[in-house]
């Protein structure tokens, strides 16, 4: 061994010890005859004294930043302590040191506070990961991975690997595909998720499967998407959709205890995907904090079963909400002593080309009870007063209304709150709040292509009540402008999703496991016999040998990582993640292939200009 101890292991009780270490160094401080050095490994940073007997030898060798160090001497008190490393009560005296390897001067300065900006570090990577709080994120994700595993070990399940090479089935995301040699003019697709595997180890009766597994998409970048990314994927059969909550909410709670030393002892709050998209605006809604949405007016087939209140704001002539399809107002606060600036600034925020509003209605609900308003011209006072009870403002809060077309309108309203809670300090990095949304729609209706979409994916089984519904009616849709009167507008998905601080992450469902309802699945989402065939034959085959009831969920392993360090971006607890262009600019991939391979591959490059 070229160490008997690392850089974070040595304390005041190890003094007079004889120690041997090795590691990086991080900084030199030279002070007339002696020299400090701060040695750096993955555990750590321990000070090294170099007394006046070794200034020759390190005047002839002397140390950079970056170089790979191995040091022999004693370990002794500091009288300088420093309070804010482990390490700080104590200092190496060497007797002897041998450089292992140099270093270059590295492009950036390996510490927290480094003056390398995002491209740079991407590019020399291998070094970014030596900084203390890298390290601390990728050691965050083991424990994560850890505490995963043996919650799930324990409760029985099974970690079975499932191929990286399989068939093409494009129904989301675009697939990567990977032409095979050996069958020329075929390819292979990189799985988007284990999901139809795992449901025929279901019917092979391995009854509790898990992976923590690679998944590809070929989609558009951002903070918290890659190409590539990894699941906590499960699977289990004989549950109904309550045994799946419980069991997935014990490994979160197990996560949180042994990550975080957070006794998560409250009860998970569940809410129905209408009740999310109405009170929130969104399917993920943060309930760190209140600040519900009011829906003053909407089309009555969006949420049918909701209070309709829209008698509060028609009847002055105000074309701007009479003329929207959906008015929502929302309460910060105490906010009323905004000022014209601000209210002018969250104007112009709306307006942007990603929220795509044309303006902002406000009103003050003053501290004395009075009111004023940027529509003072059309709402008395009166009127003012509903719509502030409505929205359950309180005096010293300011209300924001938006309007326009539903969608557009309900979602510009969602990204207002969360706006709002983050500038209102509500959205805490180290508050943590969980929640299950359930009951979504089985279907989507895409007007552009005059079809049903699978909201979830194709196995997902609707509600039991739902299931003769599905079966008995046709899914064709005659007419377009009809599709909310078809029976399959309101079947519901027994399916859910975990949400975590105002981020889905983890979804599942209830799946399909007989053929018969499988097929009408497929025909719903315009595949014929033949195609369901071609794309999905081998798996309903497997439904015709005894398929068990099953269910499941996947969690994203990146994404609850980054919130639990508290970050937005999910590259921050990837060792080596591309860049928002799907790159890996450390190693320049992807690239291009030799003349040699194509010709093996029987593929020709055809690019257009």
């Amino acid at each position: 061994m070229l160490r008997t101890n690392t850089c974070g292991e040595l304390r005041l009780s190890d003094v007079n010890k004889q120690t041997t270490l090795a590691g990086w160094v991080q900084t030199v401080r030279k002070f007339g005859s002696i020299t400090f050095v701060d040695l750096r490994d993955r555990y750590g940073i321990t000070q090294l004294l170099f007394s006046e007997n070794l200034n020759e030898q390190l005047d002839a060798n002397p140390l950079g930043r970056e170089f790979v160090l191995q040091v022999t001497g004693t370990v002794n008190e500091r009288s300088n302590k420093n309070s804010n490393i482990p390490t700080g009560e104590i200092e190496i005296t060497v007797t002897d040191f041998t450089i292992l390897n140099k270093s270059i001067t590295p492009p950036f300065t390996i510490q927290d506070d480094t003056d390398g900006g995002d491209d740079l570090r991407m590019k020399y990577r291998f070094l970014d990961l030596r900084r203390q709080a890298v390290k601390k994120n990728l050691e965050l994700r083991y424990a994560v991975g850890r505490s995963t595993r043996n919650y799930l070990h324990e409760k029985d399940f099974m970690d079975i690997e499932t191929p990286f090479l399989i068939k093409s089935t494009p129904e989301g995301a675009r697939d990567f595909v990977v032409p095979s040699r050996m069958n020329p003019g075929q390819f292979y697709a990189l799985p988007q998720s284990p999901q139809t595997f795992k449901q025929l180890l279901m019917v092979s009766g391995y009854d509790r499967y898990y992976q923590i597994v690679k998944c590809f998409r070929d989609e558009d970048l951002r903070a918290d998407r890659q190409p590539e990314f990894t699941q906590i994927d499960c699977e289990m059969c004989f549950v109904e959709q309550e045994d799946i909550l419980q069991m997935f909410e014990g490994l979160i709670k197990r996560i949180f205890k042994d990550v975080k030393n957070i006794d998560y002892t409250a009860q998970v709050e569940r809410m129905t995907w209408e009740n999310a998209m109405w009170n929130y605006g969104n399917d993920k809604p943060d309930i760190r904090y209140e600040m519900k949405l009011c829906n003053l007016k909407y089309p009555s087939h969006t949420f049918p079963t909701q209070k309709d209140i829209s008698s509060l704001i028609s009847g002055v002539d105000f074309k701007v909400f009479d003329e929207a399809e959906t008015v929502i107002a929302i309460a910060a606060p105490g906010c009323s002593d905004y000022t014209r600036k601000q209210t002018d600034e969250l104007t112009e925020w709306v307006k942007r080309p990603q929220i795509g509003m044309k303006g902002l209605v406000y009103i003050k609900c003053n501290a004395d009870g009075t009111f004023k308003s940027s529509v003072d011209k059309f709402y008395n006072e009166e009127k003012l007063t509903a719509i502030a009870s409505s929205v359950n403002a309180k005096p010293g809060d300011l209300i924001f209304i938006l309007a326009g077309a539903e969608e557009r309108t309900r979602k510009a309203t969602s990204e207002l709150r969360l706006y709002l809670g983050q500038q209102l300090g509500l959205r805490k990095t180290d508050e943590f709040k969980l929640l299950w949304v359930l009951d979504f729609p089985l279907f989507e209706y895409a007007e552009e292509d005059n079809r049903w979409v699978a909201r979830h994916h194709p196995f997902t089984s609707p509600k039991p009540s739902d299931i003769e519904t599905m079966i008995q009616h046709n899914p064709a849709i005659e007419n377009a402008a009809e599709y909310l009167k078809h029976p399959y507008a309101n079947i519901k998905a027994n399916a859910y999703d975990m949400v975590l601080n105002g981020n889905e992450i983890g979804g599942g469902s209830i799946r399909i496991y007989q053929k018969e309802l499988q097929q009408k699945m497929f025909a719903a989402l315009g595949m014929n016999e033949a195609e369901q065939q071609h794309k999905f034959g081998f798996l309903l085959g497997a439904f015709e040998y005894g398929a068990p009831p099953h269910g499941g969920v996947a969690f994203g392993f990146d994404r609850l990582c980054s919130i639990l360090g508290g970050s937005e971006s999910i590259r921050d607890f990837i060792a080596f993640p591309k860049n928002n262009s799907g790159r890996d600019v450390m190693i320049d991939a992807p690239s291009s292939i030799d003349e040699k391979q194509f010709e093996e591959l029987q593929i020709k490059l055809n690019l257009k200009q």
